[in-house]
């Protein structure tokens, strides 16, 4: 990422950061600031989760470490993630209407993980997220192995977690990513 593609990056994150203070009250922009430009690692992930219409902010900050999760904020599952099946062990395993990909692995790609079913609710208590939309969530190995995933959504003004075949996948749901910065 070049200079000028970093600064419009940081200039949009700052501007959404103070647009919603709400899901990080308290927080400071020059500490968030200070986080992302110690990380060109993160600097990298960000602007992956932007470009995929992810919207990311600031939803946590663990006072102990000083860390700061970044969740996606849009509205619906990102756009530029969606109809993809659990990981790549089930992308291998289909054997026809194959999906692009796999959350897991475009994931992994971007230097992010999904949000487990804690954060996806803690998310949820600052707006109301997939009203439309579904994202796959973090799932317990115990349940993968056996052939399972979770994926989040809201509907009829609550939250839902629920299961789904690993191999499944459709055009409505995504994932959502979360950074650790």
């Amino acid at each position: 990422m070049n200079k000028t593609e970093l600064q419009a990056l940081m200039a949009t994150l700052k501007a959404r950061f103070e647009a919603h203070p709400a899901r990080h009250p308290a927080l400071d922009w020059a500490l968030v600031q200070q986080r992302i430009d110690q990380s060109p690692a993160a600097q990298k992930a960000l602007a992956q989760m932007e470009a995929s219409g992810g919207e990311p902010d600031v939803i946590q900050h663990d006072s102990a470490s000083g860390q700061l999760l970044f969740a996606d904020c849009a509205a619906e599952s990102p756009t530029g993630r969606r109809s993809l099946c659990f990981d790549e062990q089930a992308l291998a395993a289909r054997k026809e209407n194959k999906p692009a990909g796999s959350a897991q692995g475009m994931a992994a790609a971007m230097g992010v993980q999904l949000l487990d079913e804690e954060q996806y609710r803690h998310l949820q208590t600052l707006g109301a997220f997939d009203c439309k939309t579904s994202s796959w969530l973090a799932t317990p190995d115990e349940m993968r192995h056996l052939g399972g995933a979770l994926f989040g959504d809201r509907r009829y003004g609550r939250v839902f977690s629920y299961h789904n075949g690993v191999q499944s996948y459709y055009a409505a749901r995504g994932f959502r990513a979360g950074l650790w910065v």
